[in-house]
């Protein structure tokens, strides 16, 4: 009798956990059916007029939100749209048949979630959008929203993969924020997706950079320590980006061997996955705790932090030198000299604290001093009038750490 009792228990169980996954995952692939339609009508024809007429009204038109976040998310435009469905027809062609068998894979997605909601009960439901793009992205959230770009992650290549790159965008739609303030903030908020997405998948990573990173630790560390407070990715994520390892993307690494460590050391280890699924990645109070608890670096953060400020390059000086004048116009020469020298393929300017109006522009960037300690541009103003300039962070020294922001504030003498 107890036996009938538990079996009943345990069937209804079951049977609720199925129920939940199933109604968890809510798989959208109309983007993918309405984007195949858009692509015969386009390649049937050689006039531009009718291919962005079908690409607009088969397609773009009848976008899912996902597809439009997609869209948004990686800055996507028709003539992106028409460039690779007219150029890369054959690749095109080679994961049709791929993409047609999206829906197949709803219930090996739907197991793994169920996998996820046991390792972290609090998993909010999410929808899973296979949308179609421009080669920007295999995959990336909005939201609720898990955004799967099909034409990378469906190819031959990847489709084994297809299941963990899911559930890793799950993982991103229970975190707080998929945007981090810094390379560090990204490093551990995508490290906590793929070593998640591990325990849930019962498998390791095949990501290259996993690999590469666990062979030169020390390496990595080392080179990623330096950069780590930079505002933008550099070669660290999402990027090609020639570096010295020859790897790409090796944040994820860094970001995943923090989260290892620190449910390595974890007592419980379910308390861990709540607590690096629910970090606030940019408090960064709450992310040096979680970065020191886990103990991935030689140093504690608030130190790494100190020595990235002090290092920094800056400008030392930035004069304009009036070279000729002649109708109205005054052209300068600008010298800038840094503190130390600079990566000579990085520079940025921005607008100053007073706009657009009152913009300081370069007609020509001479370029870099041999050893990058220096740089110079020409601009042409009008007299009698304040300009302003900022020599922004897309500055980098040798080691790729940015430099602090400097304002050109500078007024033209009356003709």
């Amino acid at each position: 009798m107890n036996k009938a009792i538990l079996f009943a228990t345990l069937l209804c169980a079951s049977i609720t956990q199925s129920i939940w996954a199933q109604k968890s995952v809510n798989l959208i692939t109309t983007d993918i059916d309405h984007f195949w339609q858009a692509y015969d009508k386009i390649i049937s024809t050689k006039d531009t007029s009718a291919q962005y007429a079908y690409l607009s009204t088969l397609f773009l038109e009848k976008a899912t939100p996902g597809q439009k976040a997609m869209i948004k998310a990686r800055n996507y435009t028709t003539k992106d749209y028409l460039k690779v469905i007219t150029e890369q027809q054959t690749y095109f062609n080679s994961i049709r048949a791929n993409t047609l068998k999206a829906k197949d894979y709803a219930k090996a997605i739907a197991i793994k979630v169920e996998k996820l909601k046991q390792l972290y009960p609090a998993l909010k439901p999410a929808e899973i959008y296979f949308t179609v793009g421009a080669f920007r992205s295999g995959g990336t959230t909005k939201g609720k929203m898990v955004l799967i770009g099909s034409e990378i992650a469906m190819a031959d290549e990847h489709l084994e993969n297809l299941v963990f790159t899911n559930v890793h965008e799950y993982v991103h739609t229970q975190q707080k924020t998929n945007m981090g303030d810094n390379l560090l903030a990204q490093c551990a908020m995508e490290g906590v997706a793929e070593f998640v997405s591990e325990k849930v998948m019962a498998s390791p990573s095949t990501a290259p950079a996993i690999a590469y990173g666990k062979a030169n630790t020390k390496k990595v560390m080392q080179a990623f320590s330096l950069q780590m407070f930079n505002t933008g990715n550099g070669f660290w994520l999402y990027s090609d980006a020639e570096n010295q390892f020859g790897v790409r993307d090796l944040g994820y690494y860094v970001g995943y061997a923090i989260a290892e460590q620190y449910y390595t050391k974890a007592s419980d280890k379910a308390k861990a996955i709540s607590e690096m699924i629910e970090l606030d990645y940019n408090n960064a109070e709450a992310l040096s705790a979680y970065v020191d608890q886990a103990g991935y670096f030689d140093q504690a953060v608030k130190q790494l932090s100190d020595e990235y400020e002090k290092n920094r390059p800056f400008v030392l000086s930035a004069t304009p030198e009036k070279v000729t004048d002649s109708a109205g116009s005054l052209k300068y020469t600008v010298k800038i000299l840094f503190s130390k020298p600079m990566d000579k393929r990085f520079r940025n300017f921005e607008y100053g604290p007073l706009g657009k109006d009152n913009a300081m522009y370069i007609k020509n960037f001479i370029g870099f001093s041999a050893d990058g300690s220096a740089a110079t541009f020409d601009t042409e103003l009008k007299p009698g009038r304040q300009y302003q300039l900022v020599l922004g962070e897309g500055f980098k020294d040798a080691n790729g750490i940015r430099m602090k922001p400097y304002l050109i504030d500078f007024k033209t003498g009356d003709k």
